[in-house]
């Protein structure tokens, strides 16, 4: 997700375009771009707002990367100088010891186009951005990080399946991930008309697949999986409202209420899930299409801990693994910002 030196107060003004990642250096197994995988060498850097980010977030807590990949959360509420460490001691990330990202992308190049996005790699030892490539940082973390995951962790992206998994994923990114920016940043009625469109349409075909299975594809949770959790989680929150995708809420449907309700159940997705930073980062960074900044009270979070009944479809969330233990105190999210079990139905 992009920082606000994009220029919030441009957000709706003019067309929007989703810039690709500049950095598109890859850390992998063998180091073949010159940044191989090594435990404690590499700090991730997320905002909890970003859906994109998130996609990061539940990939290490689902492998179990904790220990190998630190990470460090961001504000949810940018500066003229984006993504910045004011939740930290002295407003400095205590490994990186910057107070704003845009200090890493710097040391790795100046005058960088694209603006500063969260989820980006870090190099310790050098304090440099190694990537902020999204779509591929989740493959690899699933794929080259297998050395440092935990035992029992999921196999995230399947051989087997990586052609349908592929194929669904550029879907939804297209659709869906990416289609209710298009729609809440469009600026004119028909541009909006037709992402808003695009966006149902996919949902709608998206509820007949899940209507079926439990999971997007095969019988277990995939990266599939994550990246359309990620948008769904936000929908009725900020999308529904702040872009305008208001045909129906999620809450609405009721196959993908049940869906995201079933993953937010599971551990590694729901328990990475900040709902104070989602909407206060839309809703008061976004100032070109809410310029009040006011936050809404709503929607009411009663409802995500209720019985979903999505396991009479089958399907084993983990395969032939198990579930992550247990938040690292220093990463839980405040129960404050989460739904409670004491809300009703």
């Amino acid at each position: 997700m992009g920082g606000a030196d994009d220029g919030n107060s441009s957000y709706g003004q003019k067309a929007f375009k989703r810039s690709k990642s500049h950095f598109a250096d890859r850390v992998t197994a063998d180091g073949r771009d010159g940044w191989p995988v090594e435990a404690g060498r590499y700090r991730l850097v997320v905002g909890r707002a970003c859906p994109w980010a998130s996609r990061a977030v539940i990939s290490r807590r689902l492998l179990g990367l904790e220990d190998a990949l630190s990470m460090a959360i961001a504000d949810p509420i940018q500066d003229d100088r984006s993504w910045r460490f004011t939740l930290d001691p002295d407003d400095r990330d205590p490994v990186l010891g910057i107070r704003y990202l845009s200090e890493a992308y710097d040391k790795r190049e100046s005058d960088y186009p694209g603006g500063v996005s969260v989820p980006a790699l870090v190099d310790v030892p050098s304090g440099k951005l190694v990537t902020n490539d999204y779509q591929q940082l989740t493959l690899d973390l699933a794929t080259e990080w297998t050395a440092l995951h935990r035992d029992g962790a999921p196999d995230l992206y399947p051989r087997a399946l990586r052609d349908e998994i592929d194929t669904v994923m550029a879907e939804v990114y297209e659709d869906v991930n990416n289609g209710v920016y298009r729609a809440g940043f469009a600026t004119g009625q028909e541009e909006y008309e037709e992402a808003c469109a695009g966006v149902f349409r996919r949902l709608d075909l998206l509820t007949s697949r899940l209507a079926r299975q439990r999971y997007l594809v095969g019988d277990t949770l995939t990266e599939a999986d994550i990246r359309l959790f990620t948008t769904l989680v936000r929908f009725d929150a900020v999308y529904h409202g702040h872009f305008k995708c208001n045909r129906w809420k999620l809450a609405e449907n009721e196959v993908l209420w049940a869906y995201v309700r079933d993953l937010y159940q599971t551990p590694g997705f729901g328990d990475t899930v900040d709902f104070d930073h989602i909407k206060r980062h839309y809703y008061q960074v976004h100032t070109g299409i809410n310029p009040t900044g006011i936050v809404p009270l709503g929607p009411d979070l009663a409802g995500w801990l209720t019985p979903h009944h999505r396991e009479e479809l089958g399907g084993r969330p983990f395969g032939d693994g198990t579930p992550p233990g247990p938040v690292p105190t220093a990463e839980a999210v405040p129960a404050h910002h989460r739904p409670t079990t004491d809300q009703g139905d």
